[in-house]
Parts: C-alpha cells; structure tokens; sequence
C-alpha cells in the first residue's frame, strides 16, 4: 500500500474519494438534522456520490492515459533515430520507475551503438592500413617476378637466385605485416584471451635469442643475454615472447655490423623488469613521443622493411599484462626499452 500511494497521481485520487465521501456523508447528517422533512433526499445522496466518485476516476485514468501515450510517443521517437528522446520521470511511482528504466536501456543502447561504430571504425582503419601497406611489398614483388622470368628466358641463373631472395624477403615481410596487423586489431576489439601461468624468464628470453640468432649471425651482431635462471615470472608466454621479440627486431633492424642487442631481466622490490638495449643509431628526440604510433616512420630512420607496427604491438602486449614500457634513447649511442611488471603477490 505505501508504494501504491507513493505515486502522486494515486494519491491524489484516493484524497479526492476520501473527500467526496465525507462531504456526502457529512451533507447527509446535516439534511437528517436541519431539515427532516427532506429525509427522502437521502435515497438520492448515493447515486449522486457515485457520479462523482465516477467522474474522479474517468479523470485520473485519463491522465495515466495520456501519460502512457506520452511515454510510447517517445519510444517511438527512439526507434526512428532520435537517441536523445527520453521520458519524463520526474516522479515518483511505478510507473516512474518504469520509464526510468526505459530511460536506462536507452542510455545503455546509446554506448553499445557508440562502441560498436568506434569497432566499426577501428576495423574500417586497420583495412585501409592493410590496403595501403601491401601495395609497396606486391609492387615490389611484381617487378622481380618480371626481373625474374626476363633473365629466365636469358639464362641468367645469379640474377635469378638474386631476386628470388628478394621476393622471398617481400613475402615475410607482408606475412610479418598482415599478422602484425590482425594482432593489433584482435587487442583493440578485447579478443585476445591473456592467459597468464608462471613462467621461467630465462627460458623465455633464450627463446627470443634463438628466433633471431640466425639473422643476428649473418649481420654480424651479437644477442647477450644477461639475468637469473631461477626467476619466474605470471605471463602469457607466447605473447611476452612476441613484444620482447619485437624489441629485439626493432633493435637488429637500428644497428650495423659488430653492435650488440643485450636483453637484461631481474626482480627489485615488487616490481620485475625486462630491459631491450643495443648501442645502434638511437631515436631523435622528436621521434620519442611518436615511435609507439602505428605506422609511424621517422624521416631520419634509415630502416627501409620495418612499417611500425612492432613497437604499438609490443605496447599492446605489455599494457595487456598490466605492464608500463619506456623507451630512453642517444642520438648514435643506442636504445633501451624497459618493461615493467608489478607481482600481484606482493601487492
């Protein structure tokens, strides 16, 4: 009962009845006392107090009437694109509540609307990205196909073994490119399932060494590694595995012949970091705010097969363990990224 009459409109009603009731009943005493001789009237009190009571009602089911009208009046404003239709439920009642609700859904299908055309934008982007990066790699892939099938025709074995190579080196590189890419994209929709055990670090890290210890040893650089065999770390090895790797490529493609790329890792506090450093070329310093933007080359990089996309990768993985990165950087002394990783048990 008291939720009933917490609606106004309810409780003005049932005062309106209540007062109806009590004028007749108190118009009936005073007729039985002041003039007796109109007792007879008193037959005619309750069809008269009927009508009233009647007509309150056809009054307050008109107006719920009109506000249910009211309120269907702008759902269907909502439905036909209007987002900003809302009902008034500026009382209190069931009804209220009600619309309140309403109100909410609305507010709710709004952000969905709005994430899903920020998705919707996000992968329309990241195909344009795609089309735009692989026509460098195919059109240089057409031009030694046709290199190719010329000497082919001459005989030309060297050029031929030459140009394979080179065709050989685009393909990794759109393969290298296209998974770049569907990573990336694949962390910006929430999709990617970080499923995090303890792992050995330097299991990990020797792992990294060993994808790029053949191309370190034909440009003549040296990987070190440097940390403890016992330290464990709550990861996603294969995805930790691939930002370090990225580091480490980032670092091979910035350095020339007898520079070193030294991956480091250890335990302070509560904290456990892993550093990527070498002594190449290092970053200018106005690249140092942008180098973790997707697509972004500076115009003094001398790196003519990376296309950006390793180091916003590599951040992606990292913020998806909770991690930070930070980059430090000397003009021809070199680089060091570092990451680094709070330990949940000792929070």
């Amino acid at each position: 009962m008291r939720k009933i009459l917490t609606n106004p409109n309810i409780k003005s009603l049932f005062l309106q009845l209540l007062a109806v009731i009590l004028s007749f009943e108190l118009g009936a005493v005073a007729l039985l006392v002041l003039k007796p001789e109109f007792a007879a009237l008193l037959l005619c009190l309750p069809v008269l107090m009927g009508v009233v009571i009647l007509f309150c009602c056809c009054q307050f089911f008109r107006k719920q009437e009109q506000m249910i009208e009211d309120a269907a009046a702008k759902v269907r404003e909502y439905i036909s694109g209007n987002r900003e239709a809302r009902i008034e439920c500026n009382e209190e009642g069931e009804w209220y509540r009600l619309f309140h609700e309403v109100n909410t859904l609305a507010a709710i299908l709004n952000a969905k609307a709005e994430n899903e055309g920020r998705a919707n934008a996000s992968l329309k982007n990241t195909i344009s990205d795609i089309s735009h990066q692989l026509k460098t790699p195919l059109a240089a892939l057409n031009i030694y196909n046709g290199i190719i099938q010329a000497e082919a025709e001459m005989g030309a074995l060297a050029e031929i073994q030459e140009f394979s190579a080179l065709s050989e080196q685009e393909l990794d590189r759109i393969e290298t490119l296209v998974q770049n890419l569907l990573n990336i994209a694949k962390f910006d929709a929430g999709t990617i399932a970080i499923e995090k055990k303890m792992e050995n670090l330097s299991e990990m890290m020797a792992d990294v060494k060993k994808r790029f210890l053949f191309r370190a040893g034909q440009e003549g650089k040296e990987i070190v590694l440097a940390g403890s065999d016992s330290l464990s770390f709550l990861c996603d090895r294969n995805w930790m595995v691939e930002a370090v790797g990225n580091l480490v490529k980032n670092a091979l493609d910035h350095t020339d012949s007898g520079d070193f790329v030294r991956i480091a890792w250890g335990q302070s506090a509560s904290v456990v970091q892993i550093t990527v450093q070498d002594n190449g070329s290092g970053i200018c310093p106005e690249d140092l705010h942008h180098i973790f933007k997707r697509f972004y080359r500076s115009r003094y990089s001398k790196d003519t097969q990376g296309v950006g996309l390793g180091l916003p990768l590599a951040k992606s993985v990292v913020e998806a363990h909770n991690g930070t990165i930070e980059v430090d950087s000397w003009l021809g002394k070199g680089t060091m990224f570092a990451l680094h990783f709070l330990i949940p048990t000792k929070l």
